[in-house]
């Protein structure tokens, strides 16, 4: 098989959730453009059929199932549906993440319901939906499994604990599940920094803040969105048949420092 050919996702069924805009649009986009049927997820249903559209318009099949990833039943109903519609699942992306206000600031400081809150969906939510993904990610040729962490899950960043927490766990869990689920699905982190999208628009504004970034940054400059893609379609393809237990930086140069 020559190289190209193995980045093709054609005939893969993938599962993206935090898929409706941001990174997870990116993400989702990335995996149809290269051939994937792509069922990208939310809480929120007009958001869903949103993204729906923007995936179906690469020539793919999707599937609308709103989801809150902190729901036993939402994820359970997720992958149940998904695997119906499709005949199985082969790729999945956590990707669903929150950084509310109410869980920034000193630690001393910090509202421990935030604290909870930020836990339950970026970390508790990842494993939930993995442990639920376990059966058809296993009976899939090839199946895998990618978590989105973050540079905070590699480096500490200010004032920001709930969510470095929780993506220092992940980058743990997915190395963990790594190892449980070889040889038959490979489990992989990708740790993006900063990146220009809604979330980051206030800091881009802020001339100090966003200047602060760049200068910590190597490539001075924040990310793309399609830079996040590339890496997962990798990931999620047969170029990294032999990638398992690893966690991608995808950050500029960031944690290079």
């Amino acid at each position: 098989m020559n190289v190209p050919d193995q980045f093709d996702l054609s005939g893969r069924i993938a599962v993206v959730t935090g898929g409706t805009r941001g990174i997870g649009l990116a993400i989702a986009e990335g995996l149809a453009s290269t051939g994937a049927t792509v069922v990208p997820t939310s809480r929120t249903e007009s958001d869903v059929e949103a993204a729906i559209q923007t995936v179906e318009s690469h020539g793919v099949d999707s599937l609308a199932v709103p989801t809150d990833v902190t729901d036993d039943d939402d994820v359970r109903a997720l992958f149940e549906q998904t695997a119906d519609a499709f005949g199985g699942i082969d790729v999945v992306v956590n990707n669903a993440g929150v950084n509310p206000a109410s869980a920034l600031g000193r630690p001393e400081n910090v509202d421990p319901e935030g604290y909870d809150f930020v836990l339950d969906v970026n970390l508790r939510g990842a494993f939930r939906c993995a442990q639920e993904a376990a059966a058809y990610l296993g009976e899939s040729d090839g199946g895998s499994l990618i978590n989105i962490a973050s540079v905070g899950g590699l480096v500490g960043l200010p004032r920001q604990h709930p969510y470095v927490a929780s993506k220092h766990g992940l980058v743990g869990v997915t190395k963990s599940i790594a190892l449980d689920w070889a040889p038959d699905v490979r489990a992989n982190v990708v740790a993006p920094g900063y990146v220009a999208t809604e979330l980051t628009a206030e800091v881009r504004e802020n001339d100090t803040l966003r200047q602060s970034i760049v200068d910590r940054t190597p490539l001075d400059r924040f990310a793309d969105l399609a830079e996040l893609a590339g890496p997962v379609v990798f990931l999620a393809s047969d170029a990294a048949s032999y990638v398992t237990g690893t966690c991608l930086a995808v950050d500029g140069g960031w944690t290079a420092r």
